[in-house]
């Protein structure tokens, strides 16, 4: 089932999960791009969304998927505690991979599989969508136009408990700073200027009573950020950027409002459409993506740069002595 249009990015997926599902109606919609197979361990959830979605082939192994179809991106879209034996595999082929957040379940294995894609010269790219939000690249834009130092506080809310109901395995939530504060603590490196130069702990982690984190961080371009965590209680997703002229809010997330020096209210921006037709951020990022496959220029985040958020979870979350 070999394509022959050299023009067109050909497109595998592995998993099929929630997230796969949604990667693959972003991938779908995205002009020059063909979807040719897919491969899951369950193969009956595969060749459900393969029906679903007109997929052509379905593979029972990752070396048969590429062997067929010489795709030019793969998306791993793999539960968390099975990233590091898949890409790692997946390296072994020489297209461009997307992987889904987090890129292993802590620190080492990130580590691990960012050593295994510089043996093998892989391009792999790490699914930070919230980077491609539309209310994050209007705060962007606007923040190009400001001068001076950034104060950026992230407010944070998760829940262990949740996420053992919810069958997340105890591996899993032992590491769940990675597996899901990893989403809204990459915007410290989204919003922040240069290297992270210190975290200090104002309220250290606790792991054996997970209740409040909170951690100071300082740029080398003198940005400024707070974050805060609170865990298996009530509390806010958001995020907050304030300069010497403007400040902006995100809560939620998808949404973005500005506030003027010497205004007392905010006002909304306008975010783009296609954040509410997929998940948000999925749209751009498919479209980043595939650039990168095809040699354009793509602001798709490296797994270089996904490891430096892992970095800053770890140093957040660092315990006490």
């Amino acid at each position: 089932m070999k394509a022959t249009d050299s023009s067109r990015c050909k497109v595998a997926i592995i998993g099929a999960g929630n997230m796969a599902r949604e990667h693959i109606r972003a991938f779908r919609d995205t002009e020059g791009v063909e979807i040719v197979g897919i491969h899951s361990r369950s193969r009956s959830k595969a060749e459900s969304i393969a029906k679903e979605f007109g997929i052509p082939g379905i593979y029972d192994s990752v070396s048969d998927m590429y062997d067929d179809t010489e795709a030019n991106l793969v998306v791993v879209a793999v539960q968390e505690d099975s990233m590091l034996e898949v890409s790692k595999f997946c390296f072994e082929f020489p297209w461009t991979l997307l992987l889904e957040k987090p890129p292993g379940l802590n620190v080492a294995e990130a580590e691990e599989i960012f050593e295994s894609a510089q043996n093998n010269a892989s391009n792999a790219l790490v699914a930070l969508n919230r980077r491609f939000f539309s209310s994050t690249r209007l705060v962007l834009d606007d923040l190009s136009t400001c001068n001076g130092a950034r104060f950026i506080r992230v407010q944070d809310q998760e829940d262990s408990v949740q996420a053992l109901k919810d069958g997340h395995s105890q591996r899993v939530v032992d590491n769940w700073m990675f597996c899901n504060s990893i989403h809204i603590i990459d915007y410290f490196l989204t919003f922040g200027r240069g290297k992270v130069k210190s975290v200090t702990p104002v309220v250290p982690w606790d792991s054996r009573h997970p209740a409040v984190v909170v951690s100071s961080i300082e740029f080398e371009s003198g940005d400024i950020g707070l974050y805060e965590g609170v865990w298996n209680r009530p509390g806010p997703w958001s995020v907050s950027v304030s300069t010497a002229e403007k400040r902006w809010e995100m809560r939620p997330l998808e949404c973005a409002s500005v506030q003027l020096d010497g205004e007392r209210h905010s006002e909304p921006l306008r975010t783009h459409t296609r954040d509410g037709e997929y998940k948000p951020g999925f749209k751009l990022q498919a479209e980043m993506a595939v650039a990168a496959a095809m040699g354009a220029p793509s602001e798709s985040p490296s797994l270089e740069q996904s490891l430096s958020t892992m970095r800053l979870v770890q140093a957040i979350f660092a315990e006490a002595r």
